[in-house]
């Protein structure tokens, strides 16, 4: 049987980009995602690689689908090999001035829907070698203008991996947290900036499929990746 990754907000991005590198090298494939075409797009596409495609609907910002996506995975009575956290939105704006309720969104979308589904997934992978994967961010450990609640919750989201490395050190299960700088996704939809300031999903992905292929002696804690003219 084939290995088992879990990839929350995997049909565009960098999400599905580790989608297909995982696909490419044998996995099947879980994700979730809010557009129904987006996800059918998905399957299909997976599936004509050679593997399973599960695409489940789910919001990853309300934690009762969460769990119903939670639910799904495991009724699928298959052991995790990966998870990956990687559902997540940015809306620039200075804390100052933001709408009101842009934290609170900020906070359910990238922090809490990696927490809950952690908690809802672990019982998939304890008792084997499986690894997490937490899609942080540069804004996890630099500040900068406009990055505003955005740069809060993706601080938040590497301190739950610092923890969350630390409480499954005993259960053999890797955990890694990925800081990945300016990269060409839908996030940048717009932008004139030309396309050599920007890091491809691609790249990114084959950083994490790297970071998996390591022996379960060692482990990747924090992947930090930039552009090779830096930071925009």
């Amino acid at each position: 049987m084939n290995k088992l990754i879990v990839i929350t907000g995997g049909t565009k991005g960098i999400g599905r980009a580790i989608a297909q590198k995982f696909a490419q090298a044998g996995f099947d494939v879980a994700t979730c995602g809010r557009s129904t075409s987006d996800l059918t797009v998905f399957k299909s596409d997976l599936e004509q690689v050679g593997v399973k495609a599960f695409a489940i609907a789910a919001d990853m910002r309300d934690p009762a689908q969460v769990k119903s996506f939670c639910d799904q995975v495991l009724a699928l009575k298959r052991p995790v090999d990966v998870l990956v956290n990687n559902a997540g939105c940015f809306v620039p704006g200075s804390v100052l001035d933001e709408p009101a309720g842009t934290l609170e969104s900020m906070i359910e979308t990238n922090l809490y829907s990696a927490y809950y589904t952690t908690r809802g997934i672990i019982s998939a992978m304890k008792g084997q070698s499986g690894h997490i994967f937490n899609m942080c961010s540069i804004a996890s450990i630099k500040a900068y203008p406009n990055g505003g609640s955005y740069a809060i919750s993706k601080f938040a989201l590497l301190g739950f991996s610092r923890v969350l490395r630390e409480e499954l050190k005993p259960a053999g299960i890797r955990v890694t947290a990925i800081l990945p700088g300016a990269t060409k996704t839908a996030s940048w939809a717009g932008t004139d900036l030309p396309d050599s300031r920007f890091m491809k999903p691609e790249d990114v992905a084959e950083a994490v499929f790297s970071a998996w292929s390591l022996s379960p002696h060692s482990v990747v804690e924090e992947l930090l990746i930039r552009p090779q003219l830096g930071d925009i």
